[in-house]
């Protein structure tokens, strides 16, 4: 079995919808696992904003906007009245829960409510566009299998005999189609993934069945070697290591989310990254095999805010770093970058949430600084310690830009560079330059 994952662009119109039936529709048995058509989350995130703020009239209106929208997609997709129709019917319900929700009180529940229409759409959409066909598929539902902890982290018992339950009342279907992104927090409640999840739903699947390969499909063949929005001839990657897609997909690499690595990582099951536009480009795979070379990809990760605490307690003490952490970690927001000296400490967040806090408790410690604005530049490669030389060609690329902080040595696959975020295009382009010359 293998795990077809397809993000939002690949479902983003009829014709988009029609050109998965080709993709999937083979002999292979293998669980589709689709996000929410373009567009649709953000809309429904905007719905749940003017929510929020009691402007439910203007709620109600983005709402029957997003609802057109589909309307005129299902017109286009379905050929027959009968799966047009339940189409329609299906739009409606989903859209009348909306509005039934603005009855009551705002809350992040109904929030979450909300946010998971674009999936259970999506799904039956194209469940419904099978059968028009006549193509097996079977609809499972990820509200029925997919849950998370008190922490906000997969519950792999839970999942895993759940989904094997569902799948049990599956026959033998080699079609089986089911939601990314949303799942069920340890209360029972509708809960998600956050943005991007639907990538972390496919690895969580695949590792709790332990499928042969997890396929994330997307517009782009695959990790390149450089940001393409920024610089020109890029090329793709064709083999990556998990750490070092890792690395990458952190560091600011749209194509994957994040925290999608790691399941496969545990499982050692391969993942690849293909383009549904181009589906006979191999795009991507990623293996526990390293193949190491000097320099194999840059990544750029923007609203960075800097931290700066200085003290002359720090001077020949100990546990003064404890206490650091501890303010962070009271507060659940991750650390990307840290450098010390003997009396201050600097590091970085992308996670202002609590911003405010943690600098009030940290000027208990020391003088605090906050500096916002700011991306940092990772360059994913051979970095371990039997690694002759120092990298120079980084260097000499940001020879002209101002450079904030260095991070060397932490991991044996990247370099993490600060900048300011007013100096990310030249970095990018002139690390291109230096790392992935063209011939």
């Amino acid at each position: 079995m293998k795990i077809y994952k397809f993000g939002g662009t690949s479902v983003g119109s009829a014709e988009r919808f029609r050109a998965l039936i080709p993709l999937i529709n083979d002999d292979s048995q293998k669980i589709v696992v689709l996000s929410a058509m373009a567009g649709t989350t953000n809309a429904l995130a905007e719905i749940s904003s003017l929510f929020s703020d009691d402007r439910k009239r203007e709620a109600r209106q983005k709402t029957e906007e997003l609802r057109a929208q589909y309307h005129t997609t299902t017109e286009e997709l379905y050929s027959s009245s009968t799966w047009g129709q339940k189409a329609h019917d299906l739009i409606d319900e989903h859209f009348n829960y909306i509005i039934e929700l603005f009855s009551r009180e705002y809350s992040r529940h109904n929030e979450k409510r909300i946010l998971a229409r674009g999936e259970l759409i999506s799904t039956a959409m194209l469940h419904f566009l099978l059968s028009e066909e006549g193509i097996a598929s079977a609809l499972i539902p990820a509200l029925g299998f997919m849950r998370i902890d008190k922490d906000g982290e997969p519950d792999y018992f839970y999942i895993r005999e759940n989904l094997r339950r569902e799948l049990a009342v599956t026959g033998d279907e080699k079609i089986i189609i089911t939601q990314g992104y949303i799942c069920r927090n340890v209360y029972g409640e509708t809960d998600n993934l956050r943005r991007g999840g639907s990538d972390y739903s496919a690895t969580i699947i695949g590792a709790a069945l332990g499928v042969e390969e997890i396929q994330i499909w997307t517009d782009i063949s695959g990790f390149h070697n450089n940001d393409p929005r920024y610089v020109e001839k890029t090329s793709v990657i064709r083999f990556l290591s998990f750490d070092e897609a890792a690395e990458l997909a952190y560091f600011g690499a749209k194509i994957l989310h994040p925290s999608s690595v790691n399941p496969a990582r545990i499982k050692k099951i391969p993942v690849r990254l293909k383009n549904t536009m181009e589906p006979s480009d191999e795009g991507t795979l990623i293996t526990s095999t390293s193949t190491y070379e000097d320099y194999k990809a840059v990544a750029a990760k923007d609203n960075i805010t800097v931290i700066r605490i200085r003290s002359d307690r720090m001077l020949m003490a100990y546990g003064f770093m404890r206490k650091i952490f501890e303010v962070f970690e009271s507060f659940k927001t991750p650390i990307d970058m840290i450098t010390t000296s003997e009396v201050s400490v600097s590091l970085t967040v992308d996670d202002s949430s609590y911003l405010d806090e943690i600098v009030r408790i940290l000027g208990t410690l020391g003088t605090v600084e906050v500096e916002r604005d700011q991306t940092i530049i990772c360059v994913v490669g051979d970095f371990r310690p039997s690694r002759v030389g120092s990298a120079p060609e980084i260097f000499e690329a940001l020879n002209t830009i101002p450079v904030k902080m260095i991070s060397y040595g932490g991991s044996d696959n990247s370099v993490s560079i600060l900048i300011n975020t007013s100096d990310k295009v030249g970095a990018l382009q002139s690390l291109s330059n230096h790392l992935f010359p063209v011939a």
